[in-house]
């Protein structure tokens, strides 16, 4: 498959990067940062034109993340709905109040630095009702940073494009999974010290 979307890279080229970038910000198996390091290496061929490379494949992952982000907040009213009280409510609650107070960098950091995690921080995000105009303008500035590398690595060394999307996609990889690790070292900490502080019977 994967074979098969760089061929219609040089073909179609800007559509491809466009459709792959909104794709893979919703969790479809796209390799959307391959397709950027390929159309780089056409860039810097002259086959395809940097400007608008750059801007469609912005455009498309923003997109995705809109698309992600209405989808989360679809659920999250669902969610409200089942759970108007009780202990599930509280944790809705917490989702929000947390989204609210470190949600920004995080949509930022998850759009090129442990990218792997974006399209989930999408729906993360909207389930957990953060503002749309904060997720907004943290993702499109997260998204340019992602472009950019991708891009800007394809164009630099336009005559190693799969070592480079190897090492690229190891160390992306591996972010991803420390910060999953780190993630559930600080919610088992938590249950932890709540569960020290219940009293025993």
């Amino acid at each position: 498959m994967i074979e098969t979307i760089l061929a219609a890279v040089p073909v179609y080229g800007l559509w491809i990067v466009t459709l792959a970038t909104f794709l893979s910000c919703l969790a479809m198996p796209i390799p959307s940062s391959l397709v950027m390091l390929t159309a780089g290496a056409f860039v810097a061929a002259g086959d395809l034109s940097l400007v608008w490379v750059v801007v469609l494949a912005w455009v498309g992952a923003v997109l995705g993340d809109q698309a992600g982000f209405l989808l989360g907040r679809g659920g999250g009213r669902l969610g409200e709905r089942l759970t108007r009280s009780g202990k599930a409510a509280e944790l809705m609650e917490r989702a929000h109040a947390f989204s609210e107070r470190h949600g920004g960098p995080g949509v930022f950091f998850s759009r090129w630095l442990v990218s792997p995690l974006g399209p989930y921080m999408n729906l993360v995000s909207g389930a957990a009702r953060m503002r749309w105009l904060r997720f907004a303008l943290w993702g499109a500035a997260g998204e340019a940073v992602w472009v950019a590398i991708y891009v800007g690595l394809g164009y630099s060394f336009s005559d190693s494009i799969t070592a480079v999307a190897q090492v690229a996609g190891n160390f992306s990889g591996a972010l991803a999974a420390g910060a999953v690790a780190i993630g559930l070292g600080l919610w088992l900490r938590a249950a932890l010290r709540r569960d020290r502080r219940l009293p025993k019977d």
